[in-house]
């Protein structure tokens, strides 16, 4: 992995071997690769001799309940400490970081941000910005700034490469997902050599759910539509399925991976339904169309084959308007500005 290290800006490794009071955040509604790289950057600032605080607006779900050092996390700042660095992971735009940005906004606008992050759309909000839109995760980004900065990958009793390990599994889905390169595989490589479990991180977060999820798939699933020759799949998540199944939000994770397995699929969506809006999750195929340019519209971002976005309207009128969209990237990709 040394040459991979190139890859680490300069002043994102000075900054964080500098600071003495850091916190780490990622971004609400939060998966694997957001706490993994949030958490494993605190435990190695602290091996440094740092104060570190994992910060995630929103508890973390149940389904991340086995990574280790996990109960780490705050949903706010801590406001004894006097920090000097904040590092925000894995979002593509500041906002993302939920509620926390207004709670506490003297502590952004005072203290300097380093913005780490792989969504091709972040617009670089911070006093430092690595954006790697080529990674696949943001931790194989922090896999690679640990290597950097000199920190094993063994520190903290194999959490950090446990914690890391799992957000690389979730982004590529066991290193299936189209965003796999030679360097997700050199890290991912890394990251078990130093004792981080592949087998058992993948069961855990692929192949183990509980039987309400599986229920909660099965009535998203049982809505799957097809349009344009089968090329454009969809289906809804309505708050009946959470309440009807006694399914949480976090449950949804990996519905869209399995709509995205229909046959002829280029453009895949899931409308999620939630209070008074609609949150879309767009994937798209190899050599089918930019994910980012359908989120675009509702000022979402993410990447090329996986992005997402809210619309502000109700399930129905979302639906009609998300698919008209799709239909015309699909059918005429230049005609959506």
């Amino acid at each position: 992995m040394p040459a991979d290290l190139a890859a680490v800006p300069a002043e994102a490794r000075t900054r964080l071997l500098s600071a003495r009071h850091v916190v780490t955040i990622c971004h609400e509604n939060p998966e694997a690769d957001a706490l993994g790289s949030a958490l494993a950057l605190a435990l190695a600032l602290e091996s440094l001799g740092a104060v570190a605080t994992p910060v995630c607006a929103d508890p973390v779900p149940e389904l991340y309940g086995f990574m280790p050092a996990i109960e780490r996390f705050r949903t706010t700042p801590d406001p004894a400490a006097d920090y000097d660095l904040v590092v925000v992971l894995d979002c593509g735009e500041l906002a993302r970081v939920g509620p926390v940005l207004e709670t506490h906004a003297g502590l952004f606008a005072r203290v300097p941000i380093v913005n780490i992050d792989h969504h091709k759309s972040n617009p670089g909000f911070g006093a430092v910005n690595w954006i790697d839109a080529q990674a696949a995760a943001t931790c194989e980004m922090v896999t690679l700034l640990l290597g950097a900065m000199g920190v094993p990958l063994t520190t903290a009793g194999g959490a950090v490469a446990d914690s890391l390990l799992a957000g690389l599994v979730m982004d590529t889905a066991t290193f299936q997902h189209p965003n796999v390169t030679p360097r997700t595989l050199r890290v991912g490589a890394d990251l078990v050599a130093a004792g981080a479990p592949l087998s058992t991180t993948s069961r855990l977060l692929y192949r183990t759910k509980p039987d309400v999820q599986l229920k909660l798939f099965g009535r998203v699933l049982a809505r799957l539509e097809s349009e344009v020759d089968g090329r454009l799949v969809w289906s809804t998540l309505t708050l009946d399925d959470l309440a009807s199944t006694g399914g949480v939000a976090a449950y949804s994770e990996g519905i869209i991976d399995l709509l995205g397995q229909a046959q002829a699929a280029e453009l895949v969506l899931l409308l999620k339904e939630q209070p008074g809006e609609t949150r879309v999750s767009i994937r798209t195929r190899d050599g089918g169309p930019d994910a980012t340019v359908l989120a675009a519209r509702w000022g979402g971002g993410g990447h090329v084959r996986a992005s997402g976005a809210t619309v502000r309207l109700p399930l129905d009128a979302a639906v009609r308007e998300v698919l008209e969209a799709a239909r015309r990237l699909l059918q005429s990709p230049e005609s959506l500005p």
